[in-house]
């Protein structure tokens, strides 16, 4: 990625990356385990607000006083909002980055709105930053899904081949969304849109570079392993407590596996709503010059 394009922190700690580049090219024993170190750096900045969400989350359950004035529910809004923005502040997210896990944040809202009324899950405290049974830093919890799609996608200078056309993976995300809510009264059509999913996507690879080799990897593979990590995340969510599904009510179990397929949709979702800010382009070099 041309260092126009990296915002301006990143640009920085690129600079001293290429100091230990040269390094561990001195010492080739080293360039294996140097590109899978960079590989977990990078992952591990792409996730910056997921991370630090969940230190709240854990935090906030293990310190936070139960005669603070102010809810820890309440609390752990305030701290999301000033996570996203010193990201901005300090330039490690950009606007238009911004609009779209803002877009995250509403379409979370919504289904937690539905989902709650429904029983699917519970938030448990009481607090006064809430809409109905819906604590308003739930929100931040899909925003931050968003934001490490959107940062690793620029991070990582992700490029594809076999990408399905556009306007299909744009119905495939409507059909999801919709599924979540209709499946409560009329048949659950999931197994049908993991069918088109893997129809859609079964072609298509992305292309990454951890170090300096490009390196890629099935997009529906992609797809799982992502959905796998939210899925450990929300295991740590519900441990501390923040939100709970009802067989957790008597004490922490953990999330059923069935919940991956979820994620995994989940998924779908955040990726196409993520390209309406960085449109999906052709690896550099393939054979075919379009996606799709």
């Amino acid at each position: 990625m041309s260092e126009a394009r990296r915002l301006p922190l990143e640009a920085w700690g690129r600079a001293h990356l290429l100091r230990l580049q040269d390094w561990a090219d001195r010492r080739r024993a080293t360039r294996w385990g140097f590109e899978f170190l960079l590989f977990g750096i990078k992952q591990g900045w792409a996730c910056l607000f997921g991370g630090l969400m969940l230190v709240l989350l854990l935090g906030t359950h293990l310190l936070y006083p139960e005669d603070a004035p102010l809810a820890r529910y309440d609390f752990l809004v305030i701290g999301a909002v000033a996570i996203q923005a010193a990201m901005l502040l300090l330039k490690l997210e950009s606007w238009d980055e911004a609009k779209v896990i803002f877009v995250f944040h509403v379409v979370g809202t919504i289904m937690e709105l539905f989902k709650t009324a429904a029983g699917s899950w519970i938030y448990p405290e009481p607090s006064l930053l809430r809409i109905g049974e819906v604590p308003l830093f739930s929100g931040f919890m899909y925003a931050a899904v968003g934001s490490y799609i959107a940062r690793i996608w620029r991070i990582f200078d992700i490029r594809f081949t076999g990408y399905p056309p556009l306007w299909t993976t744009w119905l495939l995300a409507a059909g999801i969304y919709v599924n979540f809510f209709a499946h409560h009264w009329v048949m659950d059509v999931r197994w049908g849109l993991f069918a088109l999913t893997a129809v859609l996507f079964w072609r298509g690879r992305f292309y990454f570079t951890p170090d300096r080799k490009r390196r890629w990897m099935p997009i529906l593979l992609g797809f799982f392993l992502v959905a796998l990590f939210i899925w450990v995340a929300e295991n740590l969510g519900t441990f501390s407590r923040a939100w709970i599904y009802p067989d957790q009510a008597d004490g922490w179990a953990p999330v059923s596996l069935a919940k991956l397929g979820s994620w995994y949709l989940l998924m779908i979702i955040s990726v196409v709503l993520v390209s309406l800010v960085h449109r999906p382009q052709a690896e550099r070099g393939a054979d075919s010059g379009r996606l799709g």
